[in-house]
């Protein structure tokens, strides 16, 4: 069993609901921490989801503001993916945000 510390980093050039990590087979993944930017000067929002195995989709954050210019915190507690769960997100206008999400993936295999 391995422990890896890790980050996805994302980039939201699109208003696709875009995969932001996906937990790997035989995985649990914490997340730590999910940080989102806005760096247009303009300000936005974002949704922020988790697809299970069932492809059930749950919100995180539906139409979250994030604020011009500024970084903001999305969660205060740690977040569980089980395996083959995927935490996708979506910004209501292309290039406005980035987001950076802080996890620990754990192996089981």
């Amino acid at each position: 069993m391995a422990n890896i510390y890790n980050n996805a980093k994302v980039d939201l050039t699109t208003t696709n609901n875009t995969t932001i990590y996906t937990t790997p087979s035989g995985s649990r993944a914490i997340i730590k921490n999910i940080l989102v930017s806005d760096d247009s000067g303009s300000g936005d929002s974002i949704n922020v989801t988790i697809t299970d195995a069932s492809s059930a989709v749950f919100s995180l954050f539906k139409t979250k503001t994030i604020a011009s210019n500024a970084t903001t915190e999305l969660i205060s507690q740690p977040i569980i993916l089980l395996e083959n769960e995927i935490l996708k997100a979506q910004a209501t206008t292309a290039g406005r945000l980035h987001m950076v999400v802080s996890l620990l993936e754990i192996n089981r295999d």
